[in-house]
């Protein structure tokens, strides 16, 4: 491979590591579009875009665990359903046009978005009877403070991460964008745990993707290796950022990243954009 080219790729590895780490978005948004412009066929870019979105995981998830970030248990309980959803949403969408599930899911992170800028953050403090079930901490390094906070409506957010894995099946752009706001706002889960449990989240996603695709020789290798290299090393520096931010902060850029990931969906859904 051209050396510059392999340099190219980590740089674009780069840049959407530090996203994924920042906000728990995956770098799909960011790989796909890129690659597709590279030339490479479509199942080729999805395939390399979740081998980089594996490797920003990874990194940033050994940070977020490590520091009592990211909330495994609450990972795993709702990636459960977010999987259960994803088969069904694939369902689904052989029954729909592609654009109205591109205008749905806009819907749906535009109001998202509005609502993390609008309602302050909520942080329910563990009650007596939590029992450690759903009580937990972590040390925020940007204020030098503990964070407990008790997770709230938990069957509920898992009913909701089902339409948040149907939406990200359907319409091929990571559950992030909706699963960080779920969390947020309705399971009052604070936002520097959200973002960090949604990056965890998201590599066991793409991982069974990326097997599938890896089986049927769809990876280039080489590709693969130039953004996962780039995606891990961005995550490290996202991991390092994330931790010194205030989270009130956090909360709105958040917002204006998906503002802006919404409007590409819908530029694509009026076929302004076409990436294929």
């Amino acid at each position: 491979m051209d050396p510059l080219l392999l340099v190219l790729l980590m740089v674009i590895g780069l840049g959407a590591g530090i996203l994924g780490a920042l906000f728990g978005l995956g770098g799909g948004i960011i790989f796909v579009p890129v690659l597709l412009l590279m030339g490479l066929e479509p199942t080729e870019a999805v395939a390399i875009s979740l081998i980089g979105i594996i490797a920003g995981s990874v990194g940033a998830s050994t940070v977020y665990v490590d520091k009592g970030l990211s909330n495994v248990r609450l990972g795993l309980l709702l990636e459960i359903t977010t999987a259960t959803g994803a088969i069904i949403g694939a369902i689904v969408a052989t029954y729909l046009e592609e654009w109205v599930l591109m205008v749905i899911f806009a819907i749906i992170v535009y109001f998202s978005g509005y609502r993390m800028i609008r309602s302050p953050e909520t942080i329910v403090h563990p009650s007596e009877d939590a029992r450690g079930r759903y009580a937990f901490s972590y040390r925020d390094e940007a204020s030098g403070e503990d964070v407990s906070y008790e997770l709230q409506h938990v069957r509920g957010g898992m009913a909701l991460c089902t339409v948040a894995g149907m939406i990200s099946s359907m319409t091929g752009v990571g559950g992030g964008m909706v699963k960080v706001p779920l969390m947020n706002l309705y399971m009052h889960v604070p936002m520097k745990t959200a973002s960090a449990t949604s990056s965890y989240m998201i590599g066991i996603t793409a991982f069974s993707g990326a097997i599938t695709y890896f089986l049927g020789g769809q990876v280039l290798l080489e590709f693969a290796a130039g953004i996962a290299i780039g995606a891990f090393l961005g995550s490290l520096a996202g991991t390092v950022v994330t931790r010194r931010i205030n989270a009130r902060h956090l909360r709105k850029y958040f917002s204006v990243v998906v503002f802006v990931m919404a409007t590409i969906v819908l530029l694509q859904a009026a076929g302004v954009l076409r990436w294929s």
